[in-house]
């Protein structure tokens, strides 16, 4: 069972082994690192093309005879004032990673912290009110770099403490980025913010059994004013015999539903012959 030393203290803090005992996988760290720092840009970038650029409707001077070059706008990629050829365009630079491939890389990004012993514990009931200066002599030994504290929602007299100091970045644990703490030369932990590490990297949605399961809704269409129905797998279209019918509906029989409900007109008193037998 890997452990921290607890800042001002001779106490240790113990690490939870399936989070900060897992082993390091460079390319998926990479992998997430790249899509964090992607999905921070704002992607607000715009430039004018020539179509857009006000002005140059008028061509500037004749085709022939001027003994210049030939001009059809002064909006043109080669005047000053003129359209970008190619320029950005406002986008968003999102990639999208799988959860599990997340999961996997904040637990790698937590273990090697643990194994080079750059994580620490923090105690949150030493501190009764905020002090920067209490603060500050907790790091005081132990800064080689930046700094990354996490702590949970509650402790906010340790946020108020920390956050003013110089290269010191204090976020909640659960909104804690692969990209922040690989970044960060060393990580303090808060106490109470080990479950919540845990459950966001090794949380699984729960299996049911498969009689727990919502059942699926019935698909449905309609055709010649006849609503058929059918389960997913289950056999050919039918449709659901009438509330206050005990009778049996057989697979190729079918409910008619009036046409004021699907908006549609009924269709003319001479049809032609008529496949589905409906069931009144």
């Amino acid at each position: 069972m890997a452990d921290a030393p607890i800042l001002g203290g001779d106490q240790r803090l113990t690490l939870d082994d399936d989070v900060f005992g897992a082993k390091f996988n460079g390319p998926l760290v990479h992998e997430c690192v790249v899509a964090e720092l992607a999905a921070r840009r704002q992607g607000t970038h715009s430039t004018l093309t020539r179509g857009m650029v006000r002005g140059g409707g008028a061509k500037p001077w004749r085709q022939k005879g001027t003994g210049r070059a030939r001009q059809g706008t002064i909006r043109a990629p080669q005047w000053t004032g003129g359209g970008v050829v190619f320029g950005p365009s406002p986008r968003h630079y999102t990639v999208k990673v799988n959860r599990k491939a997340r999961r996997a890389a904040l637990r790698a990004a937590l273990s090697l912290h643990a194994e080079r012993g750059s994580i620490f514990g923090l105690d949150p009931d030493g501190f009764d009110a905020p002090s920067t200066k209490q603060a500050a002599g907790l790091l005081e030994d132990r800064r080689g770099g930046s700094v990354l504290l996490l702590l949970s929602a509650e402790e906010a007299g340790v946020a108020k403490s920390f956050r003013n100091l110089a290269r010191v970045h204090v976020l909640p644990a659960e909104a804690a980025g692969v990209a922040d703490i690989v970044s960060a030369a060393s990580a303090v932990l808060v106490e109470g913010a080990s479950p919540s590490i845990s459950a966001s990297t090794t949380w699984m949605r729960p299996s049911r059994a498969r009689s727990e399961r919502t059942p699926r809704r019935a698909a449905a269409f309609i055709f010649l004013g006849v609503r058929w129905e059918k389960s997913r797998g289950c056999g050919p279209w039918t449709t659901p015999p009438p509330a206050n019918c005990g009778a049996r509906v057989e697979p190729w029989r079918a409910r008619p539903v009036p046409f004021c409900l699907w908006g549609l007109r009924p269709p003319p008193r001479t049809s032609p012959r008529v496949l589905v037998e409906a069931v009144p």
